[in-house]
């Protein structure tokens, strides 16, 4: 399996360009390929915008017609929200990872231009319609929007929980005995404060407080907050840092 090509059919922008690009590495994709550029190539703007996905991360091709652009893929993939008048299938963004995951050898996907969208011929010669749950109201999306969409379905297929980078980060859980401990810590003070009353209601109001504490997931770090909130809360305005020194 070969990730999909995509392809900006006569974009306007180099802007557009360079933020297309980026989102493609952020999403590991590479494959960016331009038909009949306005502004030309290379485009200044669009490596600006790029962030340094352009030339580093995201190759770019330039093609004068779409039929040069897509000549080695097997399956083509057209971009619109708008009735075109012809028989072709028109598929949801997870539907188009399915097709595309399955499909040798490599895919396109094509985006249209800013001011006009895809050309009609270029829609002829795709397999399919790809197209977004948009508001019937207001369907039109900026290029780098679209390429983002796709971009982002596409990379989700193989996600697999959080980004290793925010795991590592993440404080341990909090141990039982942490956790029970801070509920008791939090307890005495709600006695020493006449919380609990009358005192038939104990246990159940007890119950209630570990039952949130429990299901909030806390980690190590979170308990050693909260009892510090705890304390400063008991200690009183204006009294904790004095004690907490002592």
């Amino acid at each position: 399996m070969t990730a999909p090509a995509f392809i900006l059919v006569a974009p306007q922008m180099g802007e557009n360009i360079g933020a297309a690009a980026r989102v493609m590495a952020n999403f590991g994709l590479t494959d960016l390929r331009l038909v009949a550029p306005r502004d030309g190539w290379p485009n200044p703007a669009a490596e600006t915008m790029s962030a340094g996905a352009l030339p580093e991360v995201v190759t770019v091709q330039v093609f004068e017609q779409v039929e040069d652009a897509i000549a080695d893929c097997g399956l083509v993939l057209a971009t619109t929200a708008r009735p075109r008048g012809m028989e072709k299938p028109v598929l949801g963004a997870a539907e188009a990872v399915v097709r595309i995951r399955g499909t040798q050898p490599r895919t396109a996907i094509l985006f249209g231009a800013e001011r006009s969208g895809l050309p009609n011929e270029a829609v002829a010669l795709s397999d399919a319609i790809l197209s977004f749950p948009v508001s019937r109201s207001f369907t039109s999306l900026n290029l780098a929007q679209a390429v983002a969409l796709m971009a982002h379905s596409y990379a989700e297929a193989d996600a697999s929980g959080p980004p290793a980078v925010f795991a590592d980060s993440v404080d341990a859980p909090a141990t039982r005995d942490e956790l029970v401990g801070m509920m008791e810590h939090f307890e005495e003070e709600l006695d020493r404060a006449g919380f609990f009353f009358p005192e038939a209601k104990r246990a159940p109001m007890v119950l209630n407080l570990r039952n949130a504490f429990t299901r909030a997931g806390w980690t190590a770090q979170e308990v050693r907050t909260f009892r510090g909130a705890v304390k400063a809360l008991a200690i009183g305005r204006g009294k904790y840092r004095v004690k907490r020194d002592d």
